[in-house]
């Protein structure tokens, strides 16, 4: 039978109040979530790594912007394709589209490693004296966008993309960042990859395309979803006549050497 608690200890127990937790519980679970986090971050860290070091040799079949369309596609009910794409390998890409791309895009490309530190300077200044502040993407930059990433302009974008864009310019040879960007690259709403395009557009195969093709293909690349290869507009043409020749002032032929 269990006696009653006295008039004493239940002061005393009253007096002792809750159990007092120790005090240094929350330190370490502070440093256990960081220890978490950390694990998390070397890891996706260490598997994207893994990846684009595996891309140096194994084609992409597909990316991330592709499997976007396919998406958006599906969802709004367009019959199939939902996009244009077919690889096509290094060998088989004409030096005069592989210029044109370098002339109109980034023409600093053989020198830099994955960052063009004199458009960035141009942006930055630009930007100081209250203009809009554009981008400064490299080949490298957006083909790392274009495999891995999304459209838009979020910092949290930018972050990853000057990641795996640092990885691909250490792992991969110019060369290779050509050969996946030309064939990643959009070339219109629905259609990706020079493959693709010069038989959609020029209806010939990408091997045959001449002058007049590769600067027009490399003219819509800023704004595919703006400029048209079926309806040239007169600001199309032009840049394309400026891509012309700019193809000149960087070297021509020689250029391709220094890659």
């Amino acid at each position: 039978m269990y006696g009653r608690i006295g008039m004493n200890e239940q002061s005393a127990v009253a007096a002792e109040g809750p159990p007092v937790v120790a005090p240094g519980w929350p330190r370490r679970s502070w440093r256990a979530l960081r220890l978490l986090v950390l694990r998390v971050l070397v890891g996706l860290a260490l598997g994207s790594a893994l990846v684009v070091g595996v891309l140096r040799w194994v084609d992409p079949p597909t990316s991330s912007f592709m499997v976007r369309q396919s998406f958006v596609a599906w969802r709004i009910g367009r019959p199939p394709p939902y996009l244009y794409h077919a690889w096509v390998p290094w060998e088989r890409i004409p030096p005069v589209l592989v210029l044109a791309v370098i002339a109109g895009e980034d023409q600093r490309f053989a020198d830099h490693h994955g960052f063009d530190p004199v458009e960035l300077r141009r942006v930055l200044a630009t930007w100081q004296r209250g203009g809009r502040l554009r981008g400064a993407s490299t080949i490298t930059q957006q083909t790392a966008k274009n495999l891995f990433l999304w459209p838009g302009r979020s910092w949290l974008r930018k972050g990853l993309e000057a990641w795996f864009a640092g990885l691909i310019e250490f792992m991969w040879p110019k060369q290779r960042i050509l050969e996946v960007y030309l064939n990643i690259v959009q070339f219109s709403p629905s259609t990706y990859g020079v493959a693709a395009a010069s038989e959609r557009y020029f209806q010939r195969p990408v091997e045959a395309v001449g002058l007049r093709e590769a600067v027009l293909l490399a003219a819509v690349l800023p704004a595919p979803s703006v400029y048209h290869l079926n309806r040239p507009s007169l600001r199309l043409l032009r840049r394309a006549a400026w891509i012309a020749d700019q193809i000149q002032r960087i070297g021509g032929r020689r250029y391709i050497d220094r890659l």
